[in-house]
């Protein structure tokens, strides 16, 4: 099974057009289908979940859209918070807080600080986060310490690089999902991805299922992993 399973939850809108509703109804319906992946990330083992909910770039998208998604943000950790603590999930928020209003990073710091002692999963959710914001981040993180004349140049290694990143706590993901049926990263985890197993589904992330998860991660394990080098030379 996989230790971390990182989503990309896409198609909230084009969900809500092809159902003839409002994109504020597709992004409600995407809400819920966190709920339910949470719930059966918890029943499957998953350790670690990471989710990403709002990228650098979605604040280009029009002011209403923006507006609507940081208000479901504020709604889910306000309503659900409770029940993720009872649930034994420990919440943690990666990304950039630049641009990001006061109060939702009160809301951020206080869900955080409500679920740190929490075990049962690791649900990492990345807001305002870009994966070439993160690189730029930790590698201004270093490069601060060797002005500092705590570190040399030559100390930088991949291990030093990803104890900087956002997720340093955490083991890169084992599978990514996207939904949707669009086939990129988009800018979500590029550092830790290197070695991912990709599953693409053609479902949107209102749709999303417990057996949607469960097809995944059967794709995942008829996955032959060699992280760049040949089967028989692998440790066992």
């Amino acid at each position: 099974m996989p230790e971390h399973i990182a989503i990309i939850m896409d198609g909230n809108g084009r969900w809500a057009k092809s159902n003839g509703l409002m994109k504020l109804e597709g992004h409600r319906r995407g809400v819920e289908a966190v709920r339910q992946t949470v719930k059966a990330a918890i029943e499957l083992e998953i350790p670690h979940l990471t989710l990403f909910s709002f990228s650098s770039e979605n604040w280009s998208r029009p002011k209403k859209e923006v507006s609507d998604l940081i208000g479901l943000l504020k709604l889910f950790i306000r309503r659900d918070l409770s029940t993720l603590h009872r649930q034994g999930v420990r919440v943690k928020i990666i990304g950039s807080v630049v641009g990001v209003e006061d109060d939702v990073l009160v809301l951020i710091a206080d869900a955080e600080k409500q679920t740190e002692n929490n075990k049962n999963l690791n649900l990492v959710v990345a807001f305002n986060y870009g994966g070439r914001d993160e690189i730029v981040r930790a590698a201004t993180r270093i490069g601060k310490k060797i002005e500092a004349g705590g570190l040399h140049a030559e100390d930088i290694t991949v291990d030093l690089m990803s104890a900087n990143m956002d997720t340093a706590e955490f083991p890169d993901p084992d599978l990514m999902i996207r939904t949707s049926g669009e086939q990129r990263l988009s800018n979500f985890l590029l550092w830790q991805c290197a070695y991912s197993e990709l599953v693409f589904l053609d479902c949107y992330w209102p749709d999303f299922s417990r057996s949607d998860l469960e097809d995944a991660i059967r794709q995942y394990r008829l996955r032959d992993r060699r992280y760049g080098g040949r089967k028989d030379e692998l440790p066992s």
